[in-house]
């Protein structure tokens, strides 16, 4: 009988952030490479060998003492509380307490994932012991995003108004000084003969912090 993982999230309540993105390409690598080892299920209200968060919405830390009982609960780490600080803009007040319970959903996993290798250390100086915590980084399926055909490319340019001989750099993120913005402008200005795409807005509306 094989065993079953419960992959959690509430991801797709905002659209066109990275954490969907990250869940959805992961949700899809397991069920297409380890079917023959795990029944995976996809937000599911019942017990699982191995119950994976990949976002921490307060619904699925009330029900961690439950979840405990029968399975071994596995926290993906997107973001850290310094990351936070700079990608959405919290009163002070409503800031410490979002902080405080992004680090108690952490430490009440079993295991943590994290998706960057310089969260290790930082994990770590928050009080979260390193043998718990391991560094897998994102997958990106070869059939979703691969090189389109000279055709599809040539329409896809004519699309946005972009010259079909022109070199071309893409960044996909949000709109924030932390994911490299000011940079992207400065080195598309050193490079005018690059054609520099940015494509990414505010997917957390007003709260976002803003460049």
């Amino acid at each position: 009988m094989s065993r079953t993982i419960n992959m959690m999230s509430k991801a797709h309540t905002v659209k066109g952030q990275g954490v969907l993105s990250a869940y959805e390409e992961q949700v899809s690598l397991v069920q297409s490479h380890l079917d023959n080892l795990y029944d995976v299920r996809v937000n599911k209200l019942k017990f699982a060998d191995i119950r994976h968060y990949h976002t921490i919405n307060p619904e699925f830390f009330l029900t961690l003492p439950f979840a405990k009982v029968k399975s071994s609960t596995v926290g993906y780490v997107h973001f850290l509380p310094e990351t936070l600080d700079k990608s959405l803009k919290l009163p002070k007040i409503i800031r410490r307490i979002v902080y405080k319970y992004v680090m108690e959903f952490y430490k009440s996993m079993d295991y943590l994932v994290t998706v960057n290798p310089y969260f290790i250390d930082k994990l770590e100086e928050l009080g979260i012991k390193r043998d718990k915590i391991t560094y897998i980084p994102n997958y990106v399926s070869a059939k979703r995003f691969f090189k389109l055909d000279k055709e599809t490319n040539y329409k896809t340019r004519k699309k946005y108004g972009i010259d079909k001989n022109k070199f071309v750099v893409l960044s996909v993120g949000q709109l924030q000084i932390r994911k490299g913005i000011m940079d992207f402008v400065k080195v598309a200005e050193q490079m005018p003969d690059i054609q520099f795409v940015w494509a990414g807005g505010f997917s957390f509306k007003q709260i976002s912090d803003r460049i």
